[in-house]
Formats: structure tokens, sequence, C-alpha cells
């Protein structure tokens, strides 16, 4: 019983802060808990929230990192894309002078 009002109450704090920063995966992450505390193996339920939230961590490192790659190629891009242009207008200016 005490557990499961931990539990209850680790829910409702993960739901807390889903909402106060507008988070999908921490209201999904609240969800997969309450079913958990709800259907899960009354043992250890702890055990399986902790499992959660690792999956969770690495669930958000990995779009992070991917995140993080998308820029840097973004980035280059962009830098290379100014180069060029740069390069063109310079090339038009000659031109028209």
């Amino acid at each position: 019983l005490t557990s499961h009002v931990a539990a209850s109450e680790a829910v409702a704090f993960v739901r807390k802060l889903a909402k106060k920063h507008h988070s999908a995966a921490l209201a999904q992450l609240a969800s997969r808990m309450a079913a958990v505390s709800k259907f899960g193996a009354k043992e250890d339920i702890f055990a399986k929230v902790k499992g959660l939230i690792r999956d969770m961590i690495s669930k958000l490192e990995a779009n992070a990192q991917a995140e993080a790659e998308e820029k840097a190629y973004c980035d280059e891009q962009m830098s290379k894309t100014e180069a060029k242009k740069s390069e063109l207008e310079d090339d038009i200016a000659k031109m028209t002078a």
C-alpha cells in the first residue's frame, strides 16, 4: 500500500512537470508510470518506473544528438550558401561596373 501511494505521488509529480514544461515526453512517461503502478508487478513498482525513466532519457539523448547533427549540417550548408552568394554578388558587381 505504501509503495502504491508513493507511486501515485510520483505519477502526479511527473504529470505536474509535464504540464509545467508542456512536455509530451513527460506526459507519456506519467501515463506509462500510471499503467505500471496500476497493472504491473506489485513487488517492485519503482524498478519498472526506473526502467521507464532510463528508456525515456536514452530516447531524449538520441533525439538531442540527431537534432545537433541536423543543426550542424544546416549551419554548414548556410555557410556555404552565404559564401557562394557573396561570390556571385561580387561577380555581378564586376560585370555591371
